[in-house]
């Protein structure tokens, strides 16, 4: 059995008009999914957002301090914004904004403790895996997924396999956990792509396991990086439970990366990952094209609650798709298939060398 975690702040507006994250991409997921008639009472639950005590458990307390402070008065110094990276274009100050990121680690709790109880749980609106300690970093102002990895821990569902397939490597979370000895990290990101990290050169933690990816990867090579080397580790892992960062910028038509997945394998990447462990908690992520996103972790959570998906959304559910918007994505770049279908054209194709060499590396290891 699967759940759903979410709270009413995800349906609330935030961010600022120009940035990345405007449209509400949490509201889009949970109205197409009730759309789709997916989303009912025993499998859906309501998260309180952390409290100050709880995120003290990773975060600096004066951090969490100028976070509440910047959210009451809509304002932070020029002291607070240099030392802690909010107030800015890309961690912007709006209403909110400490409620909607303390949800998000709340969610994040929660969904580990149901999954510890169901087997599988997912929190769309979490996966904010950039934060770190002290301050707000590439969008994200707590690290919801070094929660959801603790609480497994605290519960003894050991060793935690955390796997990032966002475009972006897990920075946040790799520095939370270097060298636990109870957590192995697998992160596949596009290389070359901020936050710069995550090389594949033997300079990051021995727990972590990094595979830039090169631009344009397909349908095909990404399930044999997750059919070979990342299976491998699991296999030698054995864990007892996995947490997944599901960030949908690895797809076709994301404006701020060059990867070129299918919804399609992107759903099936993360089935095989969730049969690695018995118990799997599914995170949101990164995704800039709200149409994309929208429709990959709606049809992500129908395949996580073993719904069929449709071949052609409903009516309501395409006009719903249709009244988004992003400044990212010019007119003439749009799909029909982003406003009309749930499921994409799969993109497979041929398995490039680098893509070879990534996997064989690992292999021969």
């Amino acid at each position: 059995m699967a759940i759903f975690v979410t709270h009413s702040v995800f349906r609330e507006p935030g961010w600022s008009r120009l940035h990345p994250l405007s449209g509400n991409r949490q509201a889009a997921v949970i109205d197409i999914c009730e759309m789709l008639g997916w989303l009912d009472e025993d499998h859906v639950r309501q998260c309180e957002p952390a409290t100050r005590e709880t995120l003290r458990a990773f975060h600096d307390a004066d951090y969490i301090d100028a976070m509440m402070k910047a959210s009451m008065s809509g304002q932070v110094s020029s002291e607070i914004r240099t030392r802690y990276k909010i107030g800015t274009m890309e961690n912007p100050i709006f209403e909110r904004v400490f409620e909607r990121a303390s949800a998000s680690v709340g969610g994040s709790i929660l969904a580990a403790r149901e999954a510890l109880i169901h087997g599988c749980a997912y929190h769309p609106a979490g996966g904010t895996h950039h934060g770190r300690r002290d301050t707000a970093s590439g969008f994200c102002y707590f690290n919801d997924p070094v929660f959801a990895v603790q609480t497994l821990i605290d519960a003894g569902a050991t060793p935690v396999l955390y796997v990032d397939i966002d475009a972006h490597h897990g920075d946040g979370v790799e520095l939370a956990f270097a060298d636990h000895p109870d957590v192995v990290m697998i992160s596949t990101h596009e290389e070359g792509r901020w936050p710069h990290s995550g090389m594949n050169d033997g300079s990051g933690p021995r727990n972590a396991h990094n595979f830039p990816l090169p631009r344009g990867i397909n349908d095909s090579e990404f399930l044999r990086l997750i059919d070979g080397p990342v299976a491998q580790i699991a296999a030698r892992t054995k864990p007892a439970a996995v947490v997944i960062v599901a960030g949908a910028d690895c797809l076709d038509g994301d404006p701020l990366s060059s990867m070129a997945l299918s919804n399609i394998a992107f759903w099936d990447a993360i089935d095989r990952v969730r049969g690695f462990a018995p118990v799997q908690v599914v995170l949101g992520g990164g995704g800039y094209n709200p149409w994309t996103t929208v429709r990959a972790w709606a049809g992500l959570w129908g395949r996580l609650s073993g719904q069929p998906l449709p071949d052609a959304l409903p009516e309501a559910a395409q006009e719903r798709l249709r009244i988004m918007s992003c400044d990212l994505i010019d007119e003439d770049e749009m799909q029909d298939e982003w406003t009309t279908t749930l499921c994409d054209t799969s993109n497979r194709g041929p398995i490039r060398d680098e893509v070879k060499r990534l996997s064989e590396t690992f292999l021969a290891a």
